[in-house]
């Protein structure tokens, strides 16, 4: 939870913290923010969540693991709103996104086999929509590139007020002061949303390792308003009535069974990344009259 959050709790405005990581790197580089984010948001049709729709969305992680594909993404599912499921593809660039998409195009095998899945999956939506985030390194703060242990993101959603970018930097900036300055244990990874939604618009990422860690961020409140000060906090609700038109404030958690993660992730928590499934850990069946305990013979 992060920390403009006074509105959220008295004024119906919010804020969040984040981690975000660019998948892609190799375990012999250090990880580092992605440049780019491309989002995918898939809105489900009542019901069609859970085993269905990990089904069809495991025909595309497979398709990746065949082709090798360099290009990692992780799936998030919402717990809070409408039904939907997040898709993130971080790149390094613009153009290494081109590439990406040129190399994927030019693979006849793999084209053909994302053209299927995507079919069956669409089967189970009610619509789908796209777009992009450019990452805004001096408006986060101390993000982290690696999920391999989270579990959990909250995400939310600004629009700023046409003309009021000035002052929707200097609440960020006060924002990060204040949170330094108390000490707390915060992190949000910011994107200015360029393609795909209304001009304006921020989203801010907090990954989590499990939902205590949102129970802190409340408490941690208190911290981040006595260190804001009776002027500070007077500017800081003043910055955000001024800047923010509207927000919107989310919980997801991370879907293993729809990502596909880099190989670091997996070695690190292979339990998480790589669930079994409920057919591959069943018991077989005891045949009729047999002992207790006593699998069937097959000839």
């Amino acid at each position: 939870m992060n920390r403009f959050s006074p509105l959220f709790l008295g004024l119906s405005l919010a804020v969040a913290g984040v981690t975000l990581s660019a998948a892609q790197e190799t375990a012999s580089t250090t990880p580092s923010m992605p440049k780019v984010l491309q989002i995918t948001r898939e809105f489900i049709k009542p019901y069609k969540n859970g085993t269905a729709h990990d089904k069809t969305e495991s025909a595309f992680v497979q398709a990746m693991t065949r082709a090798h594909w360099p290009t990692h993404y992780i799936a998030l599912s919402s717990m809070s709103g409408k039904l939907r499921s997040l898709y993130l593809f971080p790149y390094a660039s613009f153009d290494a996104w081109q590439k990406d998409s040129d190399a994927i195009a030019k693979n006849a095998a793999l084209a053909a086999e994302v053209d299927r899945a995507s079919v069956a999956d669409g089967e189970l939506l009610e619509s789908v929509d796209q777009a992009v985030g450019y990452y805004n390194e001096e408006a986060s703060y101390r993000p982290s590139a690696d999920l391999s242990h989270d579990r959990y993101f909250e995400i939310d959603l600004y629009h700023v007020r046409p003309g009021h970018e000035v002052e929707w930097d200097e609440l960020v900036k006060l924002v990060k002061d204040a949170d330094e300055k108390a000490g707390n244990d915060e992190h949000w990874a910011l994107f200015d949303l360029v393609f795909g939604t209304q001009g304006g618009s921020h989203l801010v990422l907090s990954a989590k390792k499990s939902l205590a860690e949102v129970d802190s961020g409340f408490a941690g409140q208190k911290q981040f308003y006595a260190a804001l000060g009776e002027d500070g906090m007077k500017k800081f609700i003043e910055l955000i009535a001024s800047a923010v038109e509207s927000s919107d404030h989310e919980l997801f958690s991370i879907n293993p069974r729809q990502s596909y993660p880099p190989e670091e992730w997996v070695k690190a928590d292979p339990g998480f990344w790589k669930p079994k499934s409920a057919a591959s850990t069943a018991k077989p069946a005891a045949a009729p009259g047999a002992k207790a305990g006593e699998a069937e013979k097959k000839p």
